[in-house]
C-alpha cells in the first residue's frame, strides 16, 4: 500500500472508531445514567415498581431485536449497504433522543418513556450489527484488538465529556446554559436534545471516510420471509466452516446479556438501592467511564498479546467477584457502590471490546455482516434474561423473603447469567480455525 493509501486507511480507521464516541449519548445518557433514572424518579408514579418495569421494557426490546437481527446482517452483506444501514439507524437514534425531550415529569408520560427506552435499544443494537461488521475492513490482524479497545475507550471518553457537560451545564448549574428553565425538568430533558446534536455531528466522519462495501454479485434476491427461512442454513454453514465461532456466539450471547444488564440497571441500582441523587449518579458515571475506558484500552492491547478469549475470561471472573461484593457489603452504604461499582466498570470494557474482536478475528471473509447479525441475534435471543432475572430476583426477594427494599437483590440475576456464560466460554477453543468457503 502506498503512503497515501496507508494514510487514507488510517483516516478511515479513526473515523470508524469515532462512531463509538458519536453514539455514546445513547448508552451513557439514554440507557444508563440519566434517562432511566429520570423515568424511575421524576416520571413514574409512587405506586409504580419502576425498576421492574424497566426490566420488562428491556426484555421486550430484546425479543424484537432477536427477530430482526439475522435478517439485517445478511441483507447488508448481500446488498453492499452496510454503511447506509449504519447511518440510517444512527439518525433514527437521533430521532429517539429528540422525542425523549417531550417526556414530561408526570406519571402519564411513563409508558411513552418506556416505549422510547425500548425502541432506542432495538435501533442502537441494529446499528451495531453493521458497525461491528466494519471492524475487519479498517484493521489488520496485528492491530485489530488494539483498534477495537481504542474505539471502546474513545466511546467511554465521550461518555465522560457528555456527563461532565450535562452536570455542569444543565443539571447542577444555578442557571442552566442558554437560559433554560428548571421548571418541569426542562434542564434535564434538554440533555436529551444535546445528546441528539452530539450524535448527529460526530457521526459525519464515518459517513465520509469509511467506504461502502461492494455488493455481492452472486446474491439472490430474497423476501423477508425467505431471509428468515435461511437462518437455519446459515447456522449449519457456519458450524461447518467455523464451528468454534458458532460456539462462541452461543456462550457470548449469555454473558453479554449479563454485561448489558450491569450497565442497564447500574444507575437504577445506585439510585434506588443506595439512595444516590441524579447529580451523584452522574458524578459516579463520569468516574465509571474513566475506569471503563482505561480498562478497554488496556484490555485491547493485551488482546493482541494473549488472545481475545483470555481477556474475556479474566474480565468475567472480575465482574462476578465485584458484583457479589456489592451485594455482600451492601450494608456499608455508598462506599460499597463506589468501590464495587467501579470495579465492575473496570472489567466491562475489556469484555465487550474483546468479544467483538474475537468474532472479527474468526469470521469467514465476506460473512461479517451475516455473522454479526447472528452475534446480535444470539445475544438478543436470550436478552430477555437480564431484564427477567433482574425483575424476578427483586420480586422473589420481596414476596418470598419479605425484603421491603429489594432492589439490591436484582444483582444476583445478573451474576447468575455471567456465571453460566463464563462456563460455556471455557468450552470454546481460544484460537479456532476458519475453513475457506468452497
Amino acid at each position: 500500500m502506498t503512503s497515501n493509501g496507508a494514510s487514507t486507511k488510517k483516516r478511515g480507521t479513526f473515523a470508524w472508531a469515532l462512531w463509538d464516541w458519536a453514539e455514546q449519548p445513547y448508552p451513557t445518557i439514554m440507557q444508563t445514567f440519566i434517562f432511566p433514572v429520570y423515568l424511575a424518579g421524576a416520571v413514574a408514579g409512587a405506586d409504580v415498581q419502576a425498576d421492574a418495569q424497566l426490566g420488562v421494557a428491556t426484555a421486550i426490546a430484546g425479543v424484537i431485536l432477536a427477530l430482526i437481527a439475522p435478517v439485517l446482517g445478511r441483507r447488508s452483506d448481500d446488498t453492499g449497504r452496510r454503511k447506509f444501514w449504519l447511518m440510517f439507524n444512527t439518525y433514527l437514534l437521533v430521532g429517539i433522543m429528540i422525542a425523549s425531550f417531550f417526556v414530561r415529569p408526570a406519571p402519564e408520560f411513563f409508558l411513552i418513556g418506556l416505549v422510547l427506552y425500548g425502541a432506542g435499544s432495538v435501533i442502537q443494537e441494529s446499528a451495531l450489527i453493521n458497525y461491528y461488521a466494519m471492524l475487519k475492513s479498517v484493521t489488520t490482524e496485528k492491530n485489530i484488538g488494539r483498534v477495537s479497545g481504542y474505539a471502546w475507550g474513545l466511546g467511554y471518553a465521550g461518555g465522560i465529556v457528555l456527563l461532565a457537560i450535562s452536570l455542569a451545564g444543565f443539571i447542577m448549574a444555578e442557571v442552566p446554559w442558554f437560559g433554560i428553565s428548571t421548571d418541569d425538568s426542562i434542564h434535564i430533558r434538554a440533555v436529551f436534545l444535546f445528546s441528539a446534536a452530539w450524535t448527529l455531528v460526530f457521526s459525519i466522519p464515518l459517513m465520509i471516510r469509511v467506504p461502502e462495501i461492494a455488493k455481492n454479485p452472486n446474491a439472490r434476491k430474497e423476501t423477508i420471509l425467505q431471509s428468515y427461512q435461511s437462518i437455519w442454513a446459515q447456522l449449519k454453514s457456519l458450524r461447518a466452516q467455523a464451528p468454534e465461532t458458532l460456539k462462541f456466539l452461543i456462550s457470548s450471547a449469555i454473558y453479554r446479556d449479563g454485561l448489558a444488564g450491569v450497565f442497564t440497571f447500574g444507575a437504577v441500582l445506585g439510585s434506588l438501592a443506595f439512595g444516590f441523587t441524579q447529580t451523584e449518579i452522574i458524578i459516579f458515571g463520569i468516574a465509571a467511564n474513566i475506569v471503563s475506558g482505561i480498562g478497554a484500552v488496556i484490555g485491547g492491547r493485551l488482546d493482541d498479546i494473549f488472545g481475545s478469549r483470555s481477556i474475556i475470561i479474566a474480565s468475567l471472573v472480575g465482574l462476578i467477584i465485584s458484583g457479589s461484593a456489592v451485594f455482600f457489603f451492601y450494608d456499608y452504604g455508598v462506599i460499597t457502590y463506589w468501590i464495587g461499582g467501579l470495579a465492575l466498570c473496570l472489567f466491562v470494557g475489556p469484555a465487550q471490546a474483546s468479544s467483538r474482536t474475537f468474532v472479527s478475528r474468526f469470521t469467514p471473509a465476506g460473512r461479517e455482516g451475516e455473522v454479526f447479525g447472528l452475534y446480535q441475534f444470539t445475544g438478543r435471543a436470550v436478552s430477555f434474561m437480564s431484564g427477567t432475572f433482574w425483575a424476578l430476583s427483586i420480586t422473589l426477594a420481596n414476596s418470598v423473603l419479605g425484603v421491603k427494599d429489594a432492589t439490591i437483590w436484582g444483582i444476583w440475576g445478573l451474576m447468575l447469567i455471567l456465571i453460566v456464560g463464563l462456563f460455556l466460554l471455557t468450552r470454546v477453543h481460544p484460537r479456532p480455525t476458519v475453513l475457506e468457503s468452497k
